[in-house]
């Protein structure tokens, strides 16, 4: 099988994991990037508003969202994108755990995917002194990117796959998380309040 998975990041408007307000994707095949996507989503109503702290990390503000797709809206065109791959992110509980909590709060049926950690990844893999997304990017070769820019951080996630499994000679994202020693989740799991990646 090949490498093949779908790569994804939420930025959040507040401590509400149900507050997603940017998304990005990549999806990968045979090792390659071959399609992007990312773009802004009002977050869920009840969970809409947006902390100084979260503004300052991402620079999405409450006006950059209102004519944005809400979550129901946009979020058929984000499962299609990712259909059946597994999903990687860097702390990806956190990121699945978006997926299920935005759906809950607007009543969305969330696909159970799959997901495989781009930080356990580089725990494995990486002899660094931190694992921040920046600093594993570009042990992997991903440097200077937007950090919390959504569709940035997913390419970056990405790339420290693909260096992964490049590096471990593993044909697959199966391959690759057994070769480690992690594992790839069968359905979103809760996860603790995001640390700043």
């Amino acid at each position: 099988m090949p490498l093949d998975f779908t790569a994804i990041d939420f930025e959040t408007a507040n401590s509400s994991p149900a507050s997603a307000c940017s998304v990005g994707l990549v999806r990968v095949r045979g090792g390659e990037v071959v399609a992007t996507a990312g773009w802004l989503i009002q977050p869920p109503a009840g969970h809409d508003d947006f902390q100084e702290w979260n503004v300052r990390i991402h620079g999405i503000r409450p006006e950059d969202v209102q004519t944005a797709a809400t979550w129901s809206e946009q979020f058929d065109r984000l499962c299609a994108f990712a259909g059946a791959d597994v999903l990687v992110a860097h702390n990806a509980g956190f990121d699945l755990n978006v997926l299920r909590r935005a759906s809950e709060a607007t009543g969305d049926e969330c696909p159970p995917f799959r997901s495989l950690c781009s930080l356990q990844v580089a725990r494995k893999i990486y002899d660094l002194d931190s694992y921040r997304l920046p600093v594993a990017a570009a042990a992997a070769g991903f440097g200077d990117f937007s950090h919390h820019d959504a569709l940035a951080d997913a390419r970056a996630c990405a790339q420290i796959v693909i260096d992964a499994a490049r590096r471990s000679d593993a044909a697959d994202i199966h391959a690759l998380a057994q070769v480690l020693g992690i594992r790839v989740t069968d359905a979103p799991a809760s996860a603790p309040v995001r640390a700043v990646a």
